[in-house]
């Protein structure tokens, strides 16, 4: 194992698995896949004694979800990809500071959301929600109109989602696309359960509104 203010990782780049699946540490086959079936809590603690290894594993096991995450809340795949090597980069040099008080993917997940919520809050405004296209009218027939429609309405909803608050899209998505509950999303976005309520009925009703035309 390195010291934790070694070279590795070098980058941002360097923290997501776009290299062989391990960084080789010393250790032999066997070790490694030990390693592999570890439990996240077991790899958080390895990884914070400075198990490049470990950490590896903790990226590979993550990185789909975050990656995802992150997109459906900055919109588009590079700024996604930046904020979640960012995160990672954050993570693997706070992992002493991880107090276990919850899952290392929770952890990870109000890492990513700060990025995201900091991305957001420096872009400009964009439109308000009434500005979503009304739908085409379409032939209920024709198999490739029928296509083009359910595209464009996926297309408004991505778009009305972008419209709204940071604070909204980021309790809207953690609810609705990955599941988290209540507590969780307010552990990850660093607010009550209450105020989480308000943000997805408020992210709801505006999303309801913006979508009227499609349904």
């Amino acid at each position: 194992m390195r010291n934790r203010t070694g070279p590795w990782p070098q980058s941002a780049a360097d923290v997501l698995p776009r290299r062989p699946p391990l960084p080789s540490t010393g250790g032999g086959a066997a070790e490694q896949e030990a390693t592999r079936t570890l439990n996240d809590s077991l790899l958080a603690i390895r990884a914070a004694e400075g198990d490049e290894d470990a950490f590896a594993v903790l990226v590979r096991r993550h990185t789909s979800r975050l990656l995802a995450l992150s997109q459906q809340l900055l919109g588009n795949r590079p700024d996604a990809e930046d904020a979640v090597q960012e995160a990672f980069l954050s993570a693997w040099r706070r992992l002493p500071e991880f107090q276990h008080t919850a899952t290392f993917g929770t952890w990870m997940y109000r890492i990513v959301i700060n990025r995201c919520l900091s991305t957001l809050r420096r872009r400009p405004p964009l439109l308000p929600l009434d500005g979503v296209p009304e739908p085409a009218a379409a032939d209920a027939d024709s198999s490739p109109s029928r296509r083009a429609e359910i595209d464009a309405a996926a297309a408004a909803l991505t778009a009305a989602l972008q419209r709204l608050s940071p604070e909204l899209r980021a309790c809207w998505v953690l609810r609705e696309l990955h599941g988290l509950h209540y507590e969780e999303i307010a552990h990850v976005t660093d607010s009550s359960e209450q105020t989480v309520r308000g943000r997805l009925f408020r992210a709801r009703r505006a999303l309801t509104e913006a979508m009227r035309p499609w349904r």
